[in-house]
This record gives C-alpha cells, structure tokens and sequence, in this order.
C-alpha cells in the first residue's frame, strides 16, 4: 500500500470515476471520498437500531437525565476516537487498530490489537445478524404476519448472503448504499424528534410535563448512576472507527479517514441527544413518564404511533430492518479488510489477500467473514439460543474486545506523542490517556455484578485476545514480517 497525498477538497471532486480509479499494488482500489467513508462508520453504528432500544437500560438508571447521559457518553467517545482521529492523519491502513497500534507499539502489540478488533467485528457479525431477524420479525409484525418457529436462522442466512453480493462488489457500491439507508434513517429520526418536541411544546400531547430542560442536566440522578448509564450510551457508537479500514481504498486518506471519523462521531452524538430529549420529554419526565420509557421494548415505534400516527410505526419497523442490515454490511466489509489486511502480513492462507482485479474488492476475506458468521448463528442455535440471545450474547462478547482494541490505540497515540520527532503537541495525552480512563471503566461495567451466561461472556474475550497474543509470540518470523510490512509500506 502507497499512502497517497491529496491536493484539495476541489480537485478530489474531480477525480476520475471508481471504473478509472487508481490501483494499489495490493490490488484495492483508491476511489472513495470522505462522506463514503463516514457513510462505513455511521452504517456500523446502526443509529435507528441504538435509538429504539440503548436508551431503555438508561432511563430505567438516571431517571429524566437520559439526554445529559448520552452528552456524557460522546464526550467519553470523543476521548477514545482521539486516538483514531490523530493517527490516521500520519499512518494508513486496511488494518485499522492492526496498523495503527502496529506502527507506533511494534509489530506484536498491533497484531495483538488487530486480533482483538477481529474477534470483535466477527461477534458483531454475529449479534447484528440477530437483529436483523428480531427487526425482520418485528416489521412483519407491523402488517399482523408471524413466521413459523425457527426461521429466525433463515433470515440470519439470508441477510449474510444478501451482504456478501454486496461487499464483493465495488467499495463504493458498500458505502453508497450505506449513505442511502443511513441518510433516510436519520432524516426520519429528526423528523420524529421535531413532532414530539413541537406537539409537547405546543400542549397537543398526552403528556403535561412540558417541556422539561431538566433532561439536560443530571438532576437528581447520582454521579454513579450516570457514569453507569454512560456505558449504554457509549455502546451506541461501537464501530465508529470501521472507517479507518477504508484507508487503503480512499483518496487522500490521510485528510479524509480523520474528518471522516469526526463526522461520524460528532453527527451521531448530536443525533443521538436530539432523539433522547424528544423521547425523554415525550414519555413524560414525572414518574409515570420515566417509568415508561424505562419499560418499553421499542422506544421509536411506540412513540412515533403515538406523536405521528400507527402508519408510522411501519415505517420506523421498515427502517430499522434496513438499518441493521446496514450495520451487518459496514461490519463485514471491516472485518474482511482486516482479514484481508492480516493475511498479506503472513497470517492465515495467502488466498485471504486475494482481491478482484474488476473490482478491488477483497473477495476471500469477504466470503470467509460472512460464513464465520452464519457459523456463530448456527452454533447458538445449535443450543437452543434464539435471535435475542444471538443479539445480546455476541454483543457483549464484541463489546470486550472492543475495549481491548481501542485500548490498544490510544496506547499507540501516547507512544507516538513522546516520540522525539512526534508532530503531536505533548499535553494532548491527556486526551488519549482520558479514552483509556473511561474504557477501563466500560469494561468493568460490562463485567461487574452480571449473571450467568454473562458471567462467562469475559472468559470468552479473554480467550480470543490470549489467542492472538498466543500466536504473535509463538511466531517470531510473523512478527518480523508485520513490522518489515509496516516500514515498507511508509505509513509513517
């Protein structure tokens, strides 16, 4: 991989079409722009999916001060996306945290990272694939259609092979797909937002607590509580840093992978509290409202039947099917990168680094990411486990990881600040050395006081991130080779 330097915003829009884009030796094509690029984050984020269900666990914890929570958590996501936001402006890669913990920790400690961050875009996999039978379910649900029991595992198939058609084709053909569905998501989310704080500011609404700026602020919800609650919401931006896996396919990555990232990151956090305050002061802030909200089993469809209309409800139901395929899309075209990534290095079969000269895209890779995770499905419901608990088991074993991964990165930006030739100003470590602060933190609630099978969720992340670290020891020529890779590839 060549890391190539753009000239201007002006001139990348006159670049040629993704049929006359630039080849990398490795075989991908260089042919996205930025809003393609952030179009991957928001797609793993699932933004409908995260509003209809991640503010429910937070209600029924900080009472009225959800908005102020999730204030609370973009403020932690910012702290941990500084890492990524820095280092992509001086290291490209497909690997994501494999390269970026690579080349400013050495070799092992970014195969380690990158180890970590695969086990958690293949557990996302995974889980989203339960969500998109539960939402599939759901939107049937909507037109008074049930499905025989068990076809759940079809649905589950059926997604996984409607992604794999698309990430094997052109890396835009990915990511502008992912633009149109997020695109129509968050528009109906604002849409949805604007009618529920008009109606309840205008007094046409069922509930009389008004327009409460309360929410705002932590009221009488404990620093405790908020804190805890904040885990939930940072849990709606996992998969924000899917971009930087882009980086070896976009023009001028290192200008474009990081405002890409800020976009992602800053327009979720400034969605995702817009909705929150519109959901929280549409329930209702006394007790009866709080209590709703924190009992309800989809906050979107629920209160847009009640603000818009039971039509739509429908739509929401739709959208959100859309949403979460969406998600598994973003998430498998991230992991494939860095299967793809991984393999060139020398780990795994060299057929992985196999792309399609028509259209760039990582086809071995692809194809093995998607049947590890029909696998995952299957094995959970080999033993008995259902869509939700595909959802929720893999999301939580992702999540650990995840912690793991990110970790690995802001660990990688501090190395880099105290390098004697580093760019970086010495005083912003605090930023990187805040993300690892709050990530410990997550993963402490993520584990602190669960029952079982939760109880065994961090067993099984440690195994997988041991399993990496395992191989990188045992194998010192893979070592040798990632760091020679790294160097020749001038990421730096």
């Amino acid at each position: 991989m060549n890391s190539t330097t753009g000239t201007s915003a002006d001139t990348s829009a006159l670049a040629p079409p993704p049929e006359k884009a630039e080849v990398t030796p490795s075989g991908l094509h260089r042919n996205l722009r930025v809003w393609e690029v952030t179009a991957l984050s928001v797609g793993f984020m699932g933004p409908v999916m995260a509003m209809s269900l991640n503010g429910i666990g937070v209600a029924g914890l900080v009472g009225k001060a959800v908005p102020f929570t999730f204030a609370i958590s973009f403020a932690g996501v910012m702290l941990v996306a500084y890492a990524f936001i820095r280092l992509t402006r001086y290291f490209t890669h497909a690997g994501s945290v494999y390269a970026l913990a690579g080349a400013t920790l050495g070799p092992r400690a970014g195969f380690f990272g990158g180890f970590a961050l695969l086990g958690t875009y293949l557990f996302f996999s995974a889980c989203i694939t339960g969500a998109c039978a539960v939402f599939f379910e759901a939107m049937l649900g909507e037109f008074g259609l049930t499905l025989p029991t068990g076809t759940w595992v079809l649905i589950t198939v059926v997604a996984a092979a409607a992604a794999l058609l698309l990430n094997l084709r052109e890396s835009t053909v990915t990511t502008r797909t992912l633009l149109a569905i997020g695109m129509v998501g968050i528009v109906v989310m604002v849409i949805f937002s604007l009618v529920v704080i008009a109606r309840v500011a205008s007094g046409d609404a069922p509930v009389s607590t008004g327009i409460d700026l309360g929410t705002l602020l932590p009221g009488e919800a404990s620093w405790t509580a908020i804190m805890t609650a904040s885990v939930f919401g940072f849990l709606s931006w996992a998969g924000f840093e899917s971009g930087t896996s882009l980086g070896e396919e976009t023009r001028d990555p290192k200008r474009t992978i990081p405002r890409a990232l800020i976009y992602a990151v800053v327009l979720a956090g400034v969605i995702y509290t817009l909705v929150m305050f519109a959901q929280t002061i549409g329930y209702g802030t006394d007790t009866a409202g709080q209590e709703a909200f924190a009992g309800a089993s989809s906050t979107l469809t629920e209160l847009g039947s009640t603000y818009i209309g039971p039509w739509f409800a429908v739509i929401i139901s739709i959208i959100a099917f859309c949403v979460a395929f969406a998600s598994l899309l973003s998430c498998s075209a991230a992991a494939a990168r860095l299967v793809f990534a991984l393999a060139r290095d020398g780990f795994g079969p060299s057929a992985l680094a196999r792309t399609s000269p028509r259209t760039g895209a990582p086809t071995v890779a692809t194809v093995t990411v998607l049947v590890l995770t029909v696998l995952l499905v299957l094995l959970l419901a080999a033993i008995g486990g259902g869509p939700v608990e595909v959802y929720y088991w893999y999301a939580t074993i992702a999540t650990l990881c995840m912690v793991v991964a990110y970790g690995m990165a802001s660990v990688g930006a501090i190395r880099h600040t105290f390098r004697p030739d580093s760019p970086i100003r010495r005083w912003e470590v605090v930023l990187p050395a805040g993300g690892i602060v709050y990530l410990v933190y997550v993963y402490v609630v993520q584990v602190a006081g669960q029952e079982a099978p939760y109880t065994y969720f961090p067993w099984i992340a440690a195994v997988w991130c041991l399993a990496g670290l395992a191989v990188i020891l045992a194998a010192p020529k893979l070592a040798e080779r990632i760091g020679a890779r790294l160097t020749k590839e001038d990421l730096g």
